[in-house]
């Protein structure tokens, strides 16, 4: 693959922003324990990862922030050089997962694994695969705190039918009760003494906040919409219509029953104010711990010669039985973020 000689492998960037963001937020070392798929991954310079499926048009490696993971350092990557197949993506997964859960997780927990994603790995799925898997950890001052694989699901009815029976009823739930839902991907992760599967849908319709009480209402969640759209309201300038594909909606079935996260794509959505994060940390105000994790988490992942980290992609609520919503944010990090002369002319 061509590119400027000159130019420096990604692998230096992804390396020095892990162990910095570690240091900055006194975590293990998150780059040593996947340097092997890092060093695979990232062989070559910004420019040749522009098409990527993860980050277009920036490094396919995407750190995230969660108010119910603080102090952490989470990202995900699309493993494997772009030259690698979405087959070669998808193996690349399973092996590194299988490895961690091995290694700093033991043996019943690699037996889950490897139960539950036996209908994602076979030959039936290598064939109409676009990126194949995402691959995504974090780790905590005690080393990996959760591991996890986003599988791509072809589509149809299959991606339903692999689930397990608890994860099913709720999947089938949300397909009847909310329209225009397309499979994307199911996520499997691995964490400290629990393991875990969601279904991830896009939101291929104009979405209204409230069309969704209904499966929330279905799913014993129906309380935790009020304060749903009373921070992605506030967020979006009082926005709470979203339009075709600017949501994706991901169900579970954890140990407190079903659960529900809604992303927000915020370059699909028309007028997202420029003053978002200050009104995002506004809504975070009564909960001063999250806010506090929030800006130290910001300040971990901001290079030195810069006053911003970069922008922010994503942002989603999670909630369940037992917690009301909880922030995430998903951050194109600055510093990997391709020029504007590194774009293709158009013709």
């Amino acid at each position: 693959m061509p590119f400027d000689a000159d130019q420096e492998p990604l692998l230096g960037k992804v390396e020095r922003r892990l162990r910095t963001a570690a240091r900055s937020l006194g975590t293990a070392d998150p780059y040593a324990p996947s340097r092997d798929l890092f060093m695979r991954t990232f062989q070559y310079p910004a420019d040749a990862y522009r098409d990527n499926a993860l980050m277009p048009m920036g490094a396919p490696f995407e750190p995230s922030f969660s108010e119910s993971q603080p102090g952490t350092v989470r990202f995900t990557i699309e493993p494997l050089p772009p030259e690698a197949s979405s087959v070669d993506r998808r193996d690349e997964s399973t092996r590194e997962m299988r490895r961690l859960i091995r290694g700093c997780m033991g043996g019943d927990a690699l037996y889950w694994f490897d139960h539950a994603s036996e209908p994602y790995r076979g030959f039936a799925h290598g064939g109409k695969l676009d990126y194949g898997a995402f691959f995504g950890s974090s780790y905590d001052r005690d080393g990996l705190y959760a591991s996890k694989v986003f599988y791509e699901l072809p589509g149809g009815q299959g991606a339903i039918d692999d689930l397990p029976f608890g994860l099913q009823r709720v999947v089938r739930a949300a397909l009847e009760l909310v329209p225009g839902l397309r499979p994307l991907f199911t996520t499997l992760a691995a964490q400290r003494d629990v393991g875990g599967q969601r279904l991830t849908f896009a939101s291929t319709q104009a979405l209204r906040l409230t069309d969704l009480q209904p499966v929330m209402d279905a799913l014993g969640l129906g309380h935790r919409l009020p304060a749903i759209m009373q921070l992605f309201g506030l967020v979006l300038g009082g926005r709470f219509d979203l339009p075709p594909n600017s949501a994706l909606l991901a169900f579970g079935d954890g140990p407190a029953g079903p659960e529900v996260e809604i992303y927000l794509l915020l370059s699909a959505i028309p007028d997202v104010p420029p003053s978002f994060l200050s009104l995002l940390t506004m809504g975070l105000a009564e909960r001063p711990k999250g806010l506090a994790a929030l800006e130290r988490w910001m300040g971990a992942f901001t290079p030195e010669d810069e006053h911003w980290p970069g922008r922010f992609s994503i942002i989603s609520l999670r909630t369940d039985a037992r917690f009301p919503p909880r922030v995430s944010l998903y951050l194109r990090p600055i510093e990997f973020e391709l020029p504007q002369a590194a774009l293709p002319l158009a013709v």
